[in-house]
C-alpha cells in the first residue's frame, strides 16, 4: 500500500507542504503530515496538484487542516461534492461549505479544506485565501444550477469529469455515449421517488447539434429516458417511477440569456439640448483660439520691429493692377 501511495505521488508530480501559513490567527502550525490517497484513479481525473495535513494548536485549544489543490476550481468542486458526508448541513463559510459533526469542508478556488475539531471562526479562516500558493478562482460550471431541488436528496451531487467518475457514480452508462472527447461533462444527482431513488445524469455539450446526436445515442440505452434542451442532454436509467422521472426531466430547461450592456438614454429632448450646448461651447472655444493666435502673432511683429529686425518688404502691399487689364 505504501508503495502504491508513494508510486503515485511520483507519478502526479503531487507536492506535500507550503500550503497552510505558519499560524492562522492565534493557532500555531505543526509539523505537516502526509494525506493519504483514497482513489489513485479519480484523484488524477480531478487533477489533484497537491496535498497538506497539519495540527494547529493555541493554548488548550486545537484542530487538524487538510488541503488539496487542483488544476482548477471545477477539479476542486468535483472532490468536494465526492468527499462531504451525506449527512452534513450547508454552511456558509463559501460558495460551497458544509459543516460536517466535527467540523467543516469547504471550497475555495481550486483547494477543498478539511477542518475538524476547535475550528477557527469564518474571520480567520479568511485570512488564509489570501496566502494559498497557485490559487485558481475561474468560476464555476453553470451545469450545476440545472438540476432540479425538488425531490433532491441533499448531498448527493456528483460532477462527473471523465471515465472514471462515471464508472464510479454511473456505471450504466458507457464513456463511448457520453463521448468525454467531444468536450463533454456531466452533473449527476440522485432522486427520491415514492418507489425508491433514482439516478439523473445531466452532460453538457459544445453545440445544440452534438447534443441532439448524443441523445439519440442515451435513448438507446435499455431502460433510458432522455431529454436534449439546447446543449444539455438529461438522462435516467431505468427509473423505478416513470411518472416521476418524467417530472424531473420537465424540470430540466436550458434557457439561452443574451444581455446588452449599452446605456438607453432616458430622456431624448435633455439629449438633443444637450448636444447643441456643446456644439456652441465648441464653436466658442475655436473663436478664442483663432483670437488668441492672432493676437500672439500680432505681438511677435511688434516685438521684431521694436528689436530692429524689420525687413525692407514688411509693409509692402502687393497690388494686383485689375484695372490695366
Amino acid at each position: 500500500m505504501l508503495r502504491s501511495v508513494i508510486g503515485f505521488l511520483v507519478a502526479a508530480g503531487l507536492s506535500h507542504g507550503a500550503i497552510f501559513p505558519d499560524q492562522i490567527g492565534d493557532f500555531k502550525k505543526s509539523t505537516p503530515k502526509t494525506v493519504s490517497v483514497r482513489d489513485q484513479t479519480l484523484d488524477e481525473e480531478y487533477g489533484l496538484e497537491a496535498t497538506e495535513q497539519a495540527a494547529f494548536s493555541a493554548l488548550e485549544k486545537h484542530f487538524i487542516a487538510t488541503a488539496w489543490r487542483f488544476r482548477d476550481s471545477t477539479g476542486g468542486m468535483a472532490f468536494f461534492q465526492q468527499h462531504r458526508p451525506s449527512g452534513a448541513a450547508p454552511a456558509k463559510l463559501t460558495q460551497l461549505s458544509v459543516a460536517t459533526s466535527d467540523g467543516v469542508i469547504l471550497a475555495y478556488g481550486n483547494y477543498v479544506f478539511q477542518f475538524t475539531g476547535a475550528v477557527p471562526p469564518a474571520s480567520e479562516l479568511s485570512q488564509l485565501y489570501p496566502q494559498l500558493p497557485r490559487l485558481e478562482q475561474s468560476p464555476l460550471p453553470a451545469l450545476i444550477g440545472f438540476l432540479p431541488s425538488e425531490g433532491l436528496i441533499p448531498n448527493s451531487e456528483r460532477y462527473v469529469l471523465g471515465p472514471v467518475s462515471l464508472k464510479l457514480f454511473e456505471p450504466r452508462i458507457a464513456p463511448s455515449v457520453a463521448a468525454f472527447h467531444l468536450g463533454s461533462e456531466g452533473q449527476l444527482g440522485k432522486y427520491q421517488t415514492a418507489k425508491g431513488p433514482m439516478t439523473l445524469a445531466i452532460f453538457n455539450y459544445p453545440t445544440p447539434n452534438i447534443a441532439r446526436e448524443r441523445s439519440e445515442e442515451f435513448q438507446k440505452i435499455q431502460g433510458a429516458v432522455a431529454k436534449r434542451t439546447g446543449p444539455l442532454v438529461a438522462v435516467i436509467i431505468e427509473p423505478p417511477d416513470a411518472d416521476a422521472a418524467e417530472k424531473v426531466l420537465s424540470q430540466v430547461r436550458y434557457e439561452a440569456n443574451l444581455i446588452w450592456n449599452e446605456k438607453v438614454p432616458g430622456n431624448p429632448g435633455k439629449q438633443l439640448s444637450s448636444l447643441f450646448l456643446n456644439v456652441v461651447l465648441l464653436a466658442g472655444i475655436v473663436g478664442l483660439l483663432g483670437l488668441a493666435a492672432g493676437a500672439g502673432l500680432g505681438a511677435f511683429r511688434v516685438g521684431l520691429r521694436k528689436l530692429g529686425w524689420k525687413s525692407a518688404d514688411a509693409d509692402a502691399m502687393t497690388t494686383l493692377h485689375l484695372g490695366d487689364k
